[in-house]
């Protein structure tokens, strides 16, 4: 009798061992069924990937320079962002971390475009349908909250060791935030606006488009500054299914504890988050000034 009450009733060893053998063979069986499939899928998200990293790493170092620092002005408008970008970029390079620094920037920069491509519209969807967003919200919970190794084990059965796979644990990682923040963003747009774009006779692509959306692009643009920096955070992880970057050192050292190796290329990481950051920290700063000035 007592013995139910100290020890929690649960299935059997043998069962729960057959249980985790069916999900195993069934995953593995839609993997040998559709792997190649999901494969020619995403081949041109690899050629895509490739290039891009190519062109970043064949590219001259001052002209990569020009137009990050040039990227960094027109974002920021702020002086001390874009020498900062130039000092940060100096040093990168300065230490032997050029080359993996383009290899980190291609993936961030893919992922954020592809996080964005899919992450706008699907939060567009969720704010026009409380079902659709009473669907999703637990999908983007489950997201954010398993832990980001987790997500390696599918994909790498699915696709193996590559690019592509980083990518997509990078992506599925960091698209939540976007998706979130679309949602509110076009969600918290002021009702009066809307009553009076109707009034005027907009149609609803009209009043998506040329109301909700640039009312709401400061949210949006709050939801790219967490996706890039969420993607970054996945730099390390994503190092070890084949993914080039400053994750590759940073795992080196961990593996052979080089603390110098770790802690150069840690900051490497942590410059570009850092960059990422305020430039458009500071865009979205601007846009929300521009629509209180358009406001008043």
């Amino acid at each position: 009798m007592w013995d139910f009450f100290l020890e929690f009733p649960s299935i059997g060893r043998r069962d729960l061992s057959a249980l985790r053998q069916g999900i195993d063979e069934g995953f593995r069986s839609f993997s040998r069924s559709y792997g190649e499939a999901l494969e020619i899928f995403f081949s041109p998200l690899l050629h895509f990937l490739v290039w891009f990293e190519k062109l970043l790493l064949a590219t001259p170092w001052p002209l990569i320079l020009i137009v990050l620092c040039g990227l960094a002005w027109v974002g920021s408008r702020s002086m001390k962002i874009t020498v900062g970008t130039f000092l940060a970029f100096i040093l990168i390079g300065y230490f032997d971390m050029w080359e993996e620094t383009m290899a980190t920037l291609a993936i961030i920069s893919v992922a954020t475009v592809v996080c964005i491509v899919i992450g706008i519209p699907l939060g567009i969807l969720m704010s026009k349908s409380d079902r659709i967003q009473s669907v999703i919200t637990p999908i983007l919970d489950i997201m954010q909250t398993i832990p980001s190794f987790v997500y390696l084990i599918p994909v790498v059965m699915l696709l193996g060791i590559g690019k592509v796979p980083g990518l997509i644990a990078v992506c599925i990682y960091a698209i939540p935030p976007i998706v979130r923040l679309t949602n509110l963003g076009i969600r918290l747009v002021d009702r009066e606006v809307l009553e009076a774009a109707e009034a005027f006779g907009a149609s609803p692509r009209q009043k998506l488009f040329d109301v909700q959306i640039p009312l709401a692009l400061p949210n949006i643009f709050a939801g790219v500054n967490q996706t890039i920096m969420m993607a970054l955070a996945m730099v390390v992880i994503a190092s070890m299914i084949g993914v080039r970057g400053l994750g590759v050192p940073v795992l080196r050292a961990i593996s052979n504890q080089y603390l110098a190796l770790g802690l150069m290329n840690g900051l490497a990481i942590v410059a570009l988050a850092i960059i990422f950051d305020r430039v458009s920290q500071s865009y979205g700063k601007r846009l929300q000034a521009h629509r209180e000035g358009g406001e008043k």
